[in-house]
């Protein structure tokens, strides 16, 4: 699995290692109490439907990019920084990113995972 940027046909990998939070706890726990992650990774939080998606930054340890998406579409996107960031957007997927991996990513852009 890979999430792929594609503003208008230009393919960019923004990561090749991909871990998908679908249940309850995974959703709620996220990034959090981990030291690190590599360089090339995501964590894809998927919802049924579209509704205002919520992030925090209590109990991670690093930066990271925030890409929030409805219909692969970006909604939003945030950098958010250790134990003091909060963001929320509506979305029906939302991607977490080491910071500076979103870079050049917009609103209204393409982003999507295979």
């Amino acid at each position: 699995m890979r999430v792929v940027h594609d503003p208008e046909g230009a393919a960019r990998t923004l990561a090749t290692e991909v871990d998908r939070a679908e249940s309850a706890f995974e959703q709620s726990r996220g990034l959090m109490f981990r030291r690190s992650i590599p360089d090339d990774y995501a964590l894809v939080f998927p919802f049924d439907g579209t509704g205002r998606r919520f992030i925090h930054m209590l109990f991670v340890a690093f930066p990271l990019d925030v890409i929030w998406l409805a219909d692969g579409v970006v909604q939003a996107k945030k950098t958010m920084h250790p134990w003091r960031s909060v963001g929320w957007a509506n979305a029906d997927t939302v991607l977490e990113l080491p910071a500076g991996a979103a870079e050049g990513v917009s609103e209204g852009d393409t982003v999507v995972v295979k």
